[in-house]
C-alpha cells in the first residue's frame, strides 16, 4: 500500500468519510492520481515542518528557561569560568557569543567555553548568551539567553582613607618605616595605620623604637600596640617604646653588664643548673626592671594630665641582641599577644621568644599598664633567652601581621608557617609585593611599607613589623 493512499486513508476516516465497496474502484483511482499523490507529500512536508519547528522553538525555550549559575566577580581581581556546554546538556548548540562584554572588562572565547577577564564594574548584571541550535537556518536571527552575573566592588575601595588630626595634641604619623645598620645586622621596620582607624580618621596606635649601644655592643628593638578600646592608647605605646631606649640608655653600661658577659662565659663553657639560675635572675632583674619602668613611666605621665591608665592600655615586646665571639644572646620581654620569633642561620628551625596572652595563660590580652602582672607568679615567665650562633631574621610584629598571616598561636611554633611568611615577604602574595631583604637595598623600607597593605578580610588592625637580618 502506498505512502499517500494510506494518508488519505486515515484522513478520511478521522473524517467520519466511509468508503462504500462500490466505490473501492473510484478510491483506488482517486489515491493513484498524480496530483493528490502531490498533495499528500506537500502536506506531510508541512506537518513535518511544523513539527520540527515546534520542537526547535520548545529546545530553544529550555535553554532560557534553565537555570545557570556563574561564579561573582570582583572589580581588579583576576574573573574565570567555564560555561560547560556539555555538562549543562548544550550539546546541540552550534553557535555562541556574548554580548557586550568589553564593558564589564570581560570576553569569552568560543573554543574554551571560558568567561574571563578583570571586572571593571560592579553591580549586579545580565549577560547576554546569543545562540544557535542544531536545525536552525544559518541566516535566523540569534536566540538570547540572559544569565546573571554578580560582580562585587573591590572590598579596599569600600574604606575611606581620612586623614588623622595633626592638630591633636598626640597625633602620630600614619606611617612610618626606616631602615638602619643595628650592631653587625640591620633593621628594617614599618608601621602602618590600620584600614578601621584610616576610614574614621583615627590614629595608628602602635609604635616602634629601636637603638644600639656602641660602647657596649648591645641593641634594642621593642614593638608596642595600643589597645583601640582605649582613648590614650596611641600615647601609651609610644611612650612604652620611647622609656624602653630611655631606661638601657641609662642602665646598659659596662659596668652593670659586666655580670652578664661572665654568666653568658659561664653557661656556654658550662650550661648547669647554677649558671640557668644566675641567668634567670639576671633577666628577671634587669628586663623586669625595665618593663616596671615602663610601667610607672606611663603611670606618672596619667597622674600628671589626672586620666586613668587603663586609657593607656599598650602591649610590649622588646628585645636585646649582642653578638659575641662564640654568637648571639638574645634576650627578650613580652607582655600582650605580639610574638618574637627567631630563624636560625638556614630559617629550618624556628624558637617562639615569648608566649602570647591568649589561650590558657593569659585569658586574653593583658598589656604594660596592668599592675597585676608584675604580681603575677607567670610574670617570670614573660622572658626569654636564647644562645645562637647565627640568625637569618628576628622578627617581632603586632597583631595586625600575626592574625592574618598565622591566624592561631600555634602556627608559630610551626617553622612551615614562617618559611610561608618569608616567602610572603618575598613576594609570594595575591599583589606580588616583593621586599628584598639585603643590606644594599635603598627601598627596602619602602618596600616594607607597600606590603604591608596586603589585603585580609577582617583584618584591618594597625600593623607593626619589625626585622633584624
Amino acid at each position: 500500500m502506498s505512502e499517500s493512499k494510506t494518508y488519505i486513508q486515515k484522513l478520511f476516516s478521522g473524517n467520519n468519510i466511509i468508503i462504500a465497496n462500490n466505490k473501492n474502484q473510484t478510491f483506488e483511482t482517486f489515491v493513484a492520481n498524480e496530483e493528490n499523490i502531490n498533495a499528500v507529500k506537500q502536506i506531510q512536508a508541512l506537518q513535518n515542518n511544523m513539527m520540527s519547528n515546534w520542537k526547535l522553538i520548545v529546545r530553544i525555550k529550555d535553554i532560557t528557561d534553565q537555570p545557570i549559575k556563574i561564579p561573582n566577580g570582583t572589580v581588579g581581581k583576576n574573573y574565570e569560568t567555564k560555561i560547560d556546554f556539555l555538562q549543562l546538556g548544550w550539546d546541540d548548540i552550534v553557535f555562541s557569543e556574548f554580548e557586550n562584554l568589553a564593558q564589564y572588562g570581560l570576553s569569552y572565547n568560543n573554543e574554551t567555553e571560558i568567561l574571563s577577564g578583570n571586572p571593571t564594574l560592579s553591580g549586579n548584571f545580565k549577560i547576554n548568551l546569543k545562540f544557535r541550535v542544531h536545525g536552525e537556518n544559518d541566516n535566523t536571527a540569534l536566540n538570547i539567553k540572559p544569565i546573571s552575573l554578580v560582580i562585587n566592588a573591590d572590598p579596599k575601595s569600600l574604606w575611606k582613607e581620612l586623614p588623622s588630626n595633626k592638630e591633636d595634641k598626640y597625633w602620630k604619623e600614619d606611617n612610618v618605616n626606616d631602615f638602619q645598620p643595628l650592631g653587625d645586622k640591620h633593621i628594617v621596620v614599618a608601621s602602618k595605620r590600620g584600614r578601621s582607624h584610616s576610614n574614621v580618621g583615627s590614629f595608628r596606635d602602635d609604635d616602634y623604637s629601636f637603638k644600639h649601644f656602641e660602647k657596649t655592643g648591645w641593641s634594642i628593638v621593642c614593638v608596642a600596640d595600643g589597645a583601640g578600646s582605649a582613648k590614650l592608647s596611641r600615647q601609651g605605646s609610644k611612650l612604652a617604646c620611647d622609656e624602653v631606649i630611655n631606661y638601657f640608655t641609662e642602665n646598659l653600661n659596662q659596668e652593670s653588664l659586666l655580670e652578664f658577659d661572665i654568666l653568658i662565659k659561664n653557661y656556654q663553657e658550662e650550661n648547669n643548673e647554677e649558671t640557668q639560675k644566675g641567668l634567670n635572675v639576671f633577666l628577671y632583674n634587669n628586663l623586669g626592671k625595665a618593663a616596671l619602668s615602663v610601667h610607672k613611666k606611663i603611670q606618672e605621665f596619667a597622674n600628671t594630665i589626672e586620666t586613668p591608665i587603663k586609657d593607656f592600655h599598650s602591649t610590649l615586646i622588646f628585645a636585646l641582641i649582642k653578638k659575641y665571639q662564640f654568637g648571639y644572646a638574645i634576650l627578650t620581654f613580652g607582655v600582650g599577644d605580639c610574638p618574637i620569633g627567631l630563624l636560625n642561620k638556614d630559617s629550618s628551625e624556628i624558637k617562639l621568644m615569648n608566649w602570647l596572652d591568649v589561650g590558657e595563660f593569659g585569658g586574653g590580652t593583658r598589656f604594660i599598664t596592668m599592675p597585676e602582672i608584675f604580681s603575677s607568679d607567670k610574670f617570670a615567665t614573660r622572658f626569654g633567652f636564647k644562645l645562637i650562633q647565627d640568625f637569618s631574621y628576628l622578627m617581632l610584629m603586632t597583631d595586625g601581621i600575626y592574625d592574618p598571616k598565622f591566624v592561631v598561636e600555634a602556627n608559630l611554633e610551626k617553622v612551615e608557617k614562617w618559611q610561608e611568611f618569608i616567602g610572603d615577604l618575598q613576594g609570594n602574595n595575591d599583589n606580588k609585593d616583593k621586599v628584598v631583604l639585603d643590606k644594599s637595598n635603598t627601598e627596602i623600607a619602602n618596600q616594607l611599607s607597600t606590603w604591608m597593605d596586603f589585603w585580609s578580610a577582617g583584618n584591618h588592625d594597625d600593623r607593626t613589623l619589625a626585622i633584624i637580618f
